[in-house]
Parts: C-alpha cells; sequence; structure tokens
C-alpha cells in the first residue's frame, strides 16, 4: 500500500512539476513552436525556483541543447532535464540565515548595510564577478536610494525564494 501512495504522490508532484515548466517556458516561447532561445534558460530555471551557479547553468544548457546547437532549446528537452532538476531539488536558494553571514562577512563592523562602491567593489573583484547587465539590475533592487547603501537584512527579505 505504503509503495501505491508513494508513486501517486511523485506522479501527482511530476505533473505538478510539468505545468509549471510548461507555463514558464511558454512565457518565452514567443514564436509559439515549442522552442526558446537559449539565452532565455537561465531566466525559465530561475523562475522555477531554481539558482544554479554560472557554471551549473552552463552545464545544464549542454544537457538539454540540440547535438548541433541552434540557438534554441526545444520544450521536449528542457521538460525531461527539468523534471529530474525539480524531483531531485537541485540548485536550491540559499538559506537566509547564510546569506546573512555572508552580508556579515563583508561588513565586519556590522553597520547592518554596505556602501554601493562597497557592493560594486565586492561583485566585480571577487569571486564569480558580476557582468555589467548583472551589477546595474542588482543595484536597481538592491540600493536604497536615500542612503545610496544596501541595507542587507532587508534585501535579503526580498531576494529569499519562499518554499511553500
Amino acid at each position: 500500500m505504503a509503495d501505491d501512495r508513494d508513486r501517486e504522490g511523485t506522479e501527482i508532484t511530476v505533473a505538478e512539476f510539468h505545468k509549471k515548466i510548461k507555463e514558464a517556458f511558454e512565457v518565452f516561447d514567443h514564436e509559439s513552436n515549442n522552442t526558446v532561445d537559449v539565452r532565455e534558460i537561465g531566466t525559465i530555471i530561475r523562475s522555477l525556483g531554481c539558482c544554479p551557479s554560472e557554471g551549473e547553468l552552463h552545464d545544464l544548457i549542454a544537457e538539454v541543447e540540440e547535438e548541433e546547437p541552434t540557438g534554441y532549446i526545444r520544450f521536449e528537452k528542457f521538460l525531461l532535464v527539468m523534471t529530474e532538476v525539480l524531483l531531485e531539488r537541485r540548485y536550491r536558494p540559499i538559506p537566509e540565515d547564510i546569506l546573512h553571514r555572508a552580508f556579515e562577512v563583508l561588513d565586519p563592523a556590522k553597520r547592518g548595510f554596505l556602501s554601493k562602491e562597497e557592493l560594486i567593489k565586492y561583485m566585480t573583484e571577487e569571486g564569480e564577478p558580476f557582468s555589467q547587465e548583472e551589477m546595474e539590475e542588482m543595484l536597481s533592487a538592491a540600493i536604497d536610494p536615500e542612503s545610496n547603501s544596501v541595507h542587507y537584512k532587508d534585501y535579503i527579505t526580498m531576494m529569499v525564494i519562499d518554499e511553500n
């Protein structure tokens, strides 16, 4: 009995995932031909609550791309790979407390904020650097225009994905 219930639960989950994946994919399927531009895949994947690194995203794209890359990704292939990713709960977002600790490392004085200049320095000179476009997008969401700084507790609350 338990096996039947588990299998049924998984089937419901798979059906829910298929629906979510199809809805997210269709937003970017501008020609309504079951393909999307490969450059949109990261946005689609992130809209499904997954947060892969750029390297992981590159690997995922390689997995869903055709043998001869066309610049487009077919829905059928994306659906298979993305269903597996969601079932395995891969690329889960980082928990709020860990994000908070990471910001505190950048703010040794524990002021509760980083200046715009500090944030730009950390995001472009350390680790996997942000592109200019990513930097502008993040700054527009993160920076408080009055203080010209990011109050990271508020920013983290805004960034965190609700898993329910």
